[in-house]
């Protein structure tokens, strides 16, 4: 159920990104803001990759987008991004998580590495639910700013 839930979030970020050109996915949200659609996209590459693969499973990956040295490269870093090749990250990356805890309790635990808790993988799926739901509802703002849609 709550895989059900995550994928209902996931698209509903994809859905705020369908059929824009990779200009309007770039468009800031205003400045000094770096927030954009495709800098969204980018952020929940590597909130996936660093919950489920790396926290969870232990793999040993590193953040795509971003790291010691750019802090905020998901966001910053997106003039010279190439909306595709992100948007494929993003997929492989989903599909890589769903990997990794194939088979796996909800009730599974893990300790995160940066502060010493344990969580268990239902605490992570929660989690990214509401990741999800606080930046598909910035989508939904800049989506509406660039071309005037709404929705759910």
């Amino acid at each position: 159920m709550l895989e059900a839930w995550l994928d209902y979030q996931r698209n509903t970020l994809l859905s705020k990104c369908a059929g824009l050109t990779e200009h309007q996915l770039k468009l800031r949200a205003c400045p000094p803001s770096s927030l954009s659609l495709l800098g969204l996209v980018r952020h929940m590459t590597d909130k996936e990759r660093g919950w489920f693969r790396h926290g969870f499973a232990g793999e040993d990956v590193a953040p795509v987008y971003y790291s010691d040295l750019r802090v905020d490269g998901d966001f910053d870093d997106v003039d010279s991004a190439n909306a595709a090749r992100d948007f494929d990250a993003y997929l492989a990356e989903v599909a890589a998580c769903r990997k990794a805890v194939a088979g796996a309790s909800l009730d599974d635990t893990f300790v995160r590495r940066r502060d010493g808790r344990q969580s268990s993988l239902r605490w992570v799926y929660l989690h990214m639910i509401e990741q999800y739901a606080r930046h598909n509802g910035h989508a939904d703002l800049l989506r509406e700013r660039i071309d005037g849609v709404t929705g759910d």
